[in-house]
């Protein structure tokens, strides 16, 4: 009995591209470098008046990782560029935070970043 083998040649490389888009990060940043800073409250000496509150979020699919430096690394440089989006001069009191769950056997974490934008008076 001969198979023909066309369907499955078709299907293998929608089924490498489909696994290339779940496994790509969904969350992407460019940070220059420049940026207001990352203060933490007792930094902070002068008057200030709070512009808002930023918050930053990027999931990763099939993988329960914790916090790395890298992490806090795309969270800081995320919470600046927003910062610097509005306007603000520092983001103070940053929170990085990592919940993960499991839906059926696929796991999946979503780290969070949060932070007060200010402006100095």
């Amino acid at each position: 009995m001969n198979r023909d083998c066309r369907p499955l040649k078709t299907f293998l490389p929608v089924l490498l591209l489909l696994c290339l888009v779940l496994t790509a990060g969904c969350a992407r940043v460019v940070f220059t470098g420049e940026g207001p800073p990352i203060l933490s409250e007792e930094e902070v000496t002068r008057p200030y008046q709070k512009v808002g509150t930023i918050e930053v979020h990027r999931t990763r699919d099939f993988t329960t990782e914790t916090l790395t430096p890298a992490d806090y690394n795309w969270a800081y440089d995320a919470l600046r560029a927003e910062a610097g989006k509005i306007g603000a001069d520092a983001v103070i009191s940053p929170e990085v935070k990592v919940e993960t769950e499991t839906f059926i056997i696929f796991p999946r974490s979503e780290m969070t970043a949060r932070g007060t934008a200010i402006k100095f008076r």
